[in-house]
Order: structure tokens, then C-alpha cells, then sequence
């Protein structure tokens, strides 16, 4: 705890510049760690030395990480923003030719990681390197990719992107290069940030106002343009906006211009006594405060018309943000790319969140952890992603269902067999397990593993070692295993039908990922990432879901979970028409037949389910409803406190309240109607 809360100080210090106590703290970190914090904090003490220009320091600590070699076993993450440091070195070293050729590696290393971040940052490194080559065609595509790859809009890179190409487009138009010059290290400025302008610079001289050339029109254009572009990429912060704005009306002659930062929230508009024309930035959101910008308002027509305009872009950055940040909102709730390309993403529900970070931080550990949930819940999805975080991330990945290999072919599917251990063993058979040697082995429906082979399971998981069918001796393999079951697994080892010693060496790590019905917060986005999957497979169009249909799919208890809410998207989208908007009569039968605001007597209620009449006093709607709860919550546990804690009361309130109601331990009947 003590090392991990050192290397944050002593990344800390490196942004912001104070590099002697940076590498001072870091120093003490890589001597008293091991493993991942070690190599974050050797990372780290490599850019301490790039910055402040200590070059060969910098080199012996990256050449000792190795990053791509079999040491350096540590999570994915590391490698790649090692293997930028690197890279970072190289162009201080003025090794171009190496620099991109590293670059183009790592490019190529990391490219089924899908970090946009890092994939736009390495395009921009790639560039400024091809530039010093004078490879300009090939900077240019790089630039294009890093732009593509959303750079612009993360701010974390923001000043970086500025900067460079600053020094990518000196040769040809210096007005330009001066203004992304100034934005690049306004940005750092307001960020606080220090460290990665001496870390990347490689000697280039900034342009200045001296070095300007007489204007020419397409310089001119150029720097407005350049402007209007970057107020639309930093109106996420109110200050850097207006430094945009105020660009573009010095570029046009405007005079009397101001910024300020009040808590007060001025409306827009014009000061008709001071002759000026106002513009708030911001809803008093940024560090509690409004960034407000005013100009003198012009006696021409034309140019007051003109600074309208402007004041007009800044309103449109503002409105684009704003719904940047609302869409933002709205996919955070479930990724717009396939899901099993983006496991780290999936879920919204907060007990979802705690277990995903559960997960990645169980990722590192070579231990068996064990997932329990009903079906189609997503266990496959969890085991991916803690796979795709731990060491063993570029290895294989192999799921293997007990219950889809009859039972007496289990053992040889899983341990092997060898050619004539026993009739139609034709050829030797490494099994499942060999199989994902170096990688994860995920086993699914353990719960259904026959009493047989679980002590072969067993011995495998306490010794690392098969023995297949046939062979002499047994084999030793390096393999992470990852089980997962529907089923109740204390219950089955309490009949007997699990081994016990086997259910402990499991059940290290145990994760249980809830049913749909109890996440439904999820369930929009996840309708309407499946809708707009299928209707992009089938060619629908955009296919989208009316208010209603969604009300049915949220209030829908999903027996089987997300799977079968996938195929009931699926099946909409087959039957749609192009461009359709689905309505309650589109979806299956069992879906439409279940809509909570039907009237009783037009359904089957639910085992969870009762019906309260409003035509009664409210305190008695109540205490009908309490007692029901009461009763259920009894009925459906051991013992009180289970009771209580599903109630979310405590033992003693339970107690009040089954003495209020003169409750026994019964279900309530189904339908009952107070």
C-alpha cells in the first residue's frame, strides 16, 4: 500500500516538473518493489531521466525492462506505454530511422488491444519521426490516423498533438505553427503538466513572431480555420475555448476584447451601455465558475455581423459538447463495438462495476477463480476479460464445456489419451488442457463433471500435471484455469455430487454475476446494441425501438438473461422491415404477454408477484404490501437473518414487524388481491 501510494507522488512530481524529488521517491519505489509496481515505477524513473535529459539513464532502465522479452511478464498496459517511452527516447536520440521502425512494431504488437488512446499516440510519435526523415507522405497518413484515432479529443494528448505539429507544419506556413505552438503549451499550462514537453522535445526551435513571413491569404484562412477547429475540440473546458475565440476575433480586427471567470451565471446578449456583446462559457461548472467573453461591439455592420458569427461558434461548441457529454453518458452504459471485443466495458450496474474490478485485480494472480451465475448471464465474457488482463493475455484463450463431450469421453477430452489407450484411439490426442498450455483454460458447467474425473481435476489443479489416458507418467503444464457453473455448488457438494477437496482448491475466488432482472439498468443499451448489431448484419438500416417496446423489455424478468435478450433482437431485427421502428406487437409472445401494467385478470401473475388495490387508505396498501414482503422474504430463506438482510432491515426490525403482522413462515398466494 505504502510503495503504490509512493509511485503516485512520484508520478505526480514528474508531470508537474519536479523531477530531483521524482526521481528521488521513484529510486526508493523500484528498489523495494517487485513485479507490476516495479515496472511502473522503472517507467516512470525512465521519463524522469528523458526529460531532464539524462539520456543514457533513461536507456539502461528500458533496456533492462525488456519490454517485449520474456521477463517482462507483467500486464499489457505496461508494455504499451513502456514500449512510447521508448519511442520518446529514440526521437531525443535523434535515431528517426529506429524510432520509426519501432513504432511501426509496436503498431503492430498492440493492434488487437483496440486502445484508441494509444493507438492515436503512437500515430502521432510515428509522424513526428517520419517528418525529421522527410518520409512526408507518410507523415501525413500517420497524422491523419492519429486524428482519426480521436487524439484531438483526448485531453490528456491534446497539447501534445498541438505541439508536434507545430514543428511538422513550420516549414510551411509559420503563422499556423506559432498558433498550435502556443495552444500546445496552453494546454499543458492549464493541465499543470511539465514533464512530456521536455520529454519530447528533440531540438526543433519553436517558431516565433520574428521568423514570420508577410501574410499571405492562405495563411490567413488557415489560422481562423485552424481555430474554429480546436474551439470545437476544447469547449469540454471553458477557458481553452475562449483563448480560441479570442483568436478569431483578433484575427479579425475586433478590439476591446475581455475574459473573465465570475461566479455569477450572465445571460448572453449586449450591453447596450458599454457597447459590447457577451457570451457566457460554461454554467458555473468549471471549478464553480462561468468564463465569460466580451468584445466591443463594432460600428460597421458588416464586422458586427462577423463577431456575431463568432460568438455563434462558441454557442456551437458549447451545444456540441454538451451533447458529446449527454452520448458519452449514454454509451457508457454499454459499448457501441461487439461485446466480446470489449469485455472491460460491459456493464453499468454498480454491483457489475465492483465485480469487474474485482476481476481485473484477481487478473494478475495465477490462481482459479470460479464464476457462478444463472445462464447467459455473461460468465464466458468475465473469464475472457480477466484473461485479457492477466500475463497471459497473448497466449490462448480456450473455453470447454463438460456438459457438451459425453460423459465417458470426459477424461480423454480433457487430460488427453494416447494412440491405443483404448478403442478408436487411433492418433495421440493432447486434450483440452495441453492444449491451452501458457494460456487460460476456462471450464464451463463444472458443476456438471462427473464424480470420476473430478480427482483428476483436482490433482491437475494442486500439481500442474496430466496424466493422459494410456501414458506412464504424467505431464506437467502451465495453464490458468477459470470455472464457471448455473448451478448451486454448495448443494452439490453437501448431496455429494461435487468433491469437496475440489470445490476448495475452486473456490479461491468467487465471483457471482447477478441475472438481468436484478441489473435491469442495463437492459436499453443493451437492447439497442444488439438491435443496431443484427440490423448492421441483416442491412436494416437503423432499426430502433419504440418507448413502449422498451418499457416491455425493462419490466421483463430474461429467465435467460442477456442470451436470450441478444436472440429476441435478433429475431426483431430479421423480421423488420428496413429503417422500422419496433413496436409491443413485434416482440414474442412471452415478452408481450408479461407487461407489468396489464390488468390482473388478463395474466399470470408471477410466484413474485402480488396485486395492491388504490382504491383503499394508503397505511393499509402498505402494510399489505410489507406483510407480503415479510412473508416471501421467509419463505424463500433459512432463516431470519437471511430474511432480514434481503429485506434490508435488521434482525430486530424483522422481529417487529412479524410480531406487527402475526406472521408464520408461508408463501403468499399467488395473485392475492388486498
Amino acid at each position: 500500500m505504502r510503495n503504490g501510494a509512493e509511485l503516485d507522488r512520484g508520478y505526480l512530481q514528474l508531470i508537474t516538473g519536479r523531477y530531483e524529488q521524482a526521481e528521488s521517491r521513484l529510486q526508493r519505489v523500484v528498489l523495494n518493489t517487485t513485479g507490476e509496481l516495479n515496472a511502473d515505477a522503472s517507467d516512470f524513473l525512465a521519463r524522469v531521466y528523458l526529460a531532464v535529459s539524462k539520456l543514457d539513464q533513461c536507456e539502461e532502465i528500458l533496456e533492462a525492462l525488456n519490454i517485449f522479452g520474456d521477463s517482462f511478464s507483467y500486464a499489457e498496459y505496461q508494455k504499451r506505454w513502456t514500449a512510447v517511452t521508448k519511442a520518446k527516447l529514440l526521437l531525443r536520440l535523434r535515431k528517426f530511422d529506429e524510432a520509426n521502425n519501432w513504432l511501426t512494431a509496436v503498431e503492430r504488437r498492440f493492434a488487437e488491444q483496440q486502445d484508441r488512446s494509444f493507438n492515436a499516440l503512437v500515430q502521432l510519435l510515428n509522424a513526428q519521426a517520419l517528418h525529421r526523415l522527410r518520409r512526408t507522405t507518410e507523415c501525413v497518413r500517420h497524422l491523419l490516423q492519429s486524428d482519426l484515432q480521436g487524439i484531438r479529443q483526448t485531453a490528456e494528448f491534446q497539447g501534445q498533438f498541438h505541439y508536434t505539429l507545430a514543428t511538422i507544419v513550420a516549414d510551411d506556413t509559420m503563422r499556423v505553427a506559432m498558433q498550435m505552438h502556443e495552444r500546445g503549451t496552453r494546454i499543458w499550462s492549464d493541465q499543470g503538466m511539465v514533464s512530456v514537453r521536455s520529454e519530447i522535445d528533440d531540438g526543433v526551435p519553436a517558431p516565433t513572431v520574428s521568423a514570420i513571413a508577410p501574410s499571405a491569404d492562405f495563411e490567413s484562412v488557415a489560422v481562423v480555420i485552424n481555430s474554429i477547429g480546436a474551439a470545437f475540440d476544447l469547449a469540454y473546458n471553458p477557458r481553452l475555448l475562449a483563448a480560441e475565440l479570442v483568436n478569431l476575433l483578433q484575427a479579425g480586427g475586433f478590439t476591446g476584447i475581455s475574459v473573465a471567470e465570475t461566479v455569477d451565471n450572465p445571460q448572453d446578449g449586449i450591453d447596450r451601455k458599454a457597447r459590447r456583446l457577451t457570451l457566457r462559457l460554461g454554467d458555473g461548472t468549471h471549478a464553480g465558475k462561468s468564463v465569460v467573453l466580451s468584445c466591443e461591439v463594432p460600428a460597421s455592420p458588416t464586422r458586427a455581423v462577423i463577431l456575431a458569427d463568432i460568438f455563434r461558434i462558441g454557442r456551437a461548441a458549447v451545444a456540441l459538447e454538451k451533447a458529446r457529454r449527454e452520448e458519452r453518458s449514454r454509451a457508457a452504459m454499454w459499448p457501441s463495438d461487439p461485446l466480446e471485443e470489449h469485455g472491460d466495458a460491459l456493464f453499468l450496474a454498480e454491483e457489475m462495476q465492483t465485480l469487474i474490478d474485482m476481476a481485473k485485480r484477481v487478473a494478475a494472480a495465477n490462481i482459479p477463480v470460479l464464476l457462478t451465475g444463472e445462464t447467459g448471464t455473461g460468465k464466458e465474457v468475465i473469464a475472457r476479460l480477466i484473461h485479457s488482463y492477466s500475463p497471459r493475455a497473448a497466449k490462448t484463450f480456450l473455453p470447454f464445456n463438460c456438459t457438451a463431450t459425453p460423459r465417458d469421453m470426459l477424461d480423454s477430452q480433457l487430460f488427453g489419451h494416447r494412440k491405443g489407450a483404448f478403442t478408436g484411439a487411433s492418433e495421440n490426442f493432447a486434450g483440452v488442457i495441453r492444449a491451452a498450455g501458457g494460456g487460460t483454460l476456462f471450464l464451463d458447467e463444472i458443476g456438471e463433471s462427473t464424480l470420476d474425473i473430478q480427482p483428476k481435476l483436482l490433482r491437475f489443479l494442486e500439481s500442474g500435471e496430466v496424466h493422459p489416458i494410456g501414458e506412464t507418467h504424467p505431464q506437467r503444464v502451465d495453464v490458468r484455469v477459470i470455472a464457471a457453473t448455473n448451478a448451486d455448488v454448495d448443494a452439490l457438494v453437501s448431496q455429494g455430487r461435487f468433491r469437496e477437496d475440489l470445490f476448495y482448491r475452486l473456490n479461491i475466488v468467487r465471483l457471482h454475476i447477478p441475472p438481468l432482472r436484478d441489473r435491469r439498468v442495463e437492459i436499453p443499451a443493451l437492447a439497442n446494441h444488439y438491435l443496431q448489431k443484427y440490423a448492421k448484419e441483416m442491412n436494416k438500416g437503423e432499426l430502433r425501438l419504440s418507448e413502449e417496446t422498451m418499457e416491455y423489455l425493462v419490466l421483463y424478468r430474461w429467465p435467460g438473461n442477456v442470451r436470450q435478450l441478444a436472440n429476441e433482437m435478433r429475431r426483431l431485427a430479421a423480421l423488420a422491415d428496413p429503417g422500422a421502428v419496433l413496436m409491443p406487437e413485434h416482440l414474442c409472445a412471452d415478452i408481450a404477454a408479461s407487461r407489468r401494467t396489464l390488468p390482473a385478470d388478463e395474466r399470470t401473475l408471477d410466484a413474485n408477484e402480488i396485486v395492491v388495490r388504490i382504491d383503499q387508505p394508503f397505511g393499509a396498501a402498505v402494510q399489505h404490501l410489507e406483510r407480503a414482503m415479510v412473508q416471501a422474504a421467509l419463505a424463500r430463506t433459512s432463516g431470519v437473518d437471511e430474511a432480514a438482510k434481503l429485506l434490508g432491515v435488521s434482525r430486530k426490525g424483522l422481529y417487529l414487524k412479524r410480531l406487527r403482522y402475526g406472521l408464520e413462515i408461508e408463501r403468499p398466494t399467488n395473485g392475492e388481491v388486498a
